[in-house]
């Protein structure tokens, strides 16, 4: 139920976050990189997505949810809604 509300909201402000990602570098990378490589974020990277997730909240309200306590839990959530591939990238234990 959670993940529904998630990917709803992510959907309906899809452009505004991507235009916002723009600005903020190596975001969109950082959020993306268990999809791409497999490899779980370490504790410095989750810092840093929430502090870009922080400047995001300043103009997508819904956004807060990321900051509060577990709120971490949720970005797989939204690394998928956010990835622009259709399929996803095989894995090393996929080949």
């Amino acid at each position: 139920m959670v993940r529904r509300i998630l990917q709803r909201q992510t959907e309906k402000y899809k452009d505004l976050i991507y235009s916002e990602a723009e600005t903020m570098k190596g975001f969109m990378v950082l959020l993306m990189k268990p999809r791409n490589t497999g490899i779980p974020w370490t504790g410095e990277e989750i810092k840093t997505l929430k502090f870009y997730i922080r400047h995001l909240a300043h103009y997508v309200p819904f956004m807060i949810i990321f900051l509060l306590p577990f709120g971490s839990l949720f970005l797989p959530a939204m690394a998928e809604v956010l990835d622009r591939r259709r399929d996803r990238r095989p894995q090393e234990s996929d080949r």
